[in-house]
């Protein structure tokens, strides 16, 4: 045989092995996303139970309350209405979410008889639960999509994922506004 029919063969080869790589590695970072979405939507059912909890002590935190349920229920629209989420939107949507329910989780602190609630205590435990297994989630997603961009980023990977029709997708960042306005123990021993 002709050795450059065997260049070809294994040109066929190599681009068929990285074909196969790319695609198992954009199956596992939908599987991560996945697996952020499955954490979400715990979150959003834990979400209405510390509500109705906060409600019967919080009667100057009604804003926060209404604005927390909105976003819930737009979160929750945004989850069901799309077959294909987009991630980014998802994110910054979720992002909102925790930042007001961070608020109101800052805000229990004003009230003793809510703080010492075993009803709420559990339920800030649960929630507490929840946003670890979303960062673990987020991290395992952002390892998935950094393997895939890896792959796809380097020639002939850029081709084959183009004819793939293998989309970027974006990391799942935190948001920056424990970075950029760190807390202060003092706000709290007052």
């Amino acid at each position: 045989m002709d050795i450059a029919l065997y260049i070809f063969f294994a040109i066929i080869i190599i681009l068929y092995i990285w074909y196969a790589i790319i695609i198992a590695r954009k199956n596992k970072a939908e599987e991560a996303l996945s697996g952020i979405e499955v954490q979400l939507r715990r979150r959003h059912d834990l979400i209405p139970n510390i509500l109705k909890i906060a409600q019967k002590f919080m009667d100057h935190e009604k804003a926060l309350i209404e604005e927390v349920t909105k976003l819930r229920a737009q979160a929750i629209d945004k989850q069901e209405a799309d077959s294909a989420i987009d991630a980014k939107e998802l994110f910054a949507l979720e992002a909102q979410m925790k930042s007001m329910m961070d608020r109101l989780m800052i805000s229990v602190e004003a009230y003793p008889d809510l703080k010492s609630d075993a009803n709420m205590l559990e339920a800030q435990r649960a929630y507490q639960d929840t946003e670890d297994n979303i960062a673990a989630s987020r991290r395992f997603y952002n390892a998935a999509i950094n393997s895939l961009r890896n792959a796809t980023m380097i020639f002939p990977g850029m081709l084959i994922a183009q004819m793939a029709g293998v989309k970027d997708l974006p990391f799942y960042e935190e948001p920056d506004q424990n970075i950029k306005n760190p807390i202060d123990a003092e706000d709290f021993l007052a």
